[in-house]
């Protein structure tokens, strides 16, 4: 089995001083910055790329708003939307914040990025825990305890609006003067503490059936979490150990692909802190690490360029040949696959279908 690399891009990059040690000038609100990046990390054939976001306008989840950090940020899914046609191949995985949103919006809005993107969206679903992103609402506080019991229903509500349509809905038949089959749109009628959501969606089932649904991880609940309800887990080393941590991962989900999240640095900008393992040696050493791990039980690795003008493409130009030479990476990518097929989960069936028959 080949490893899965993919890259998890956010402003000028992962280093709280990023901006300052780029010569990169063009906004990261940008559309061809972003556009530019995600045809860098294509030519390197990896297997997607995500998006950051959170409800702060700097990285992390401070009240206090640094004035030396890049601050100012897009939103994810309407960039990965961007990043689409100026791609052919590469997953796009956006964060998309659970907590004081609606699983209606977001629902439709990574099924539109799956057809704009022929197949090949995810989400990362992100929680959203502090006072202060609950005062940019004003609508209420959050209770920390029930924080994940929330994201689970949501997650819920978004795979059944997903499935609300069946595939084959639309059928335009001009003789009968019908555009849809209604028999195949179904009301999900969701109940919970948190959610009530009656549904269809108005967005047709994606390509996928269901986008590839993805956690960040970092303690035992996380893990549980990303089990109940993801298909993908990036788990966050702090050191070069990693095969206690994958076998827990393993014990809460068997079912999920285990990515190992790493911010690289090439060109010696390792000081600052970081919630996963900044990595500071060459890329030889990284790949002889990443295969060590390959054998302790990784599905894949999703690196974080320290800097991104400078990082990513030492990752497309140096980690990926090396990847290659070892036979542990594709030459190329399949015509028409999606991010499903890529990463080898199975077919989505549709939950409303069998129940309808």
């Amino acid at each position: 089995m080949t490893l899965h690399l993919g890259v998890a891009l956010d402003g000028y990059g992962w280093h709280t001083r990023a901006w300052a040690l780029t010569a990169e000038r063009r906004s990261v609100l940008s559309g061809r910055y972003w556009a530019d990046l995600a045809v860098t990390a294509e030519r390197g054939l990896l297997d997607f790329l995500t998006i950051d976001d959170t409800l702060m306008p700097q990285i992390g989840r401070s009240s206090r708003i640094h004035p030396d950090r890049l601050t100012g940020r897009g939103d994810a899914v309407l960039t990965a939307a961007r990043i689409a046609p100026a791609t052919r191949h590469i997953g796009l995985i956006p964060v998309a914040t659970v907590t004081h949103t609606e699983p209606f919006h977001i629902s439709k809005s990574i099924a539109t990025l799956d057809y704009v993107s022929h197949g090949r969206a995810g989400w990362q679903p992100r929680v959203s825990g502090t006072t202060h992103e609950a005062a940019l609402f004003g609508r209420r506080t959050v209770n920390p305890e029930e924080l994940f019991d929330e994201a689970r229903d949501y997650v819920d509500v978004v795979r059944r609006l997903w499935d609300s349509w069946e595939d084959g809905a639309v059928i335009r038949d001009v003789a009968t003067g019908r555009y849809i089959d209604r028999d195949k749109l179904h009301y999900i009628d969701f109940v919970g503490k948190f959610f009530s959501v009656k549904g269809p969606s108005i967005t047709p089932r994606p390509p996928q059936g269901q986008p590839v649904v993805a956690v960040l991880a970092h303690s035992t609940p996380v893990y549980e979490f990303a089990a109940d309800t993801a298909d993908v887990v990036f788990i966050t080393p702090t050191d070069t150990s990693i095969a206690s941590l994958v076998q827990e991962v393993r014990g809460i989900g068997e079912h999920l692909k285990v990515f190992a999240d790493i911010v690289v640095s090439f060109h010696g900008q390792d000081d600052f802190r970081s919630d996963t393992l900044v990595w500071a040696g060459s890329p030889a050493e990284l790949v002889d690490m990443l295969l060590g791990w390959q054998r302790c039980g990784i599905d894949g690795s999703r690196l974080r360029p320290a800097v991104h003008a400078t990082d990513l493409p030492v990752i497309v130009d140096e980690v990926v040949p090396l990847l290659q030479r070892a036979a542990q990476f594709r030459s190329e990518y399949r015509d028409a696959e999606t991010l499903r097929e890529r990463l080898g989960l199975p077919v989505a069936p549709n939950r409303y279908t069998a129940a309808a028959r």
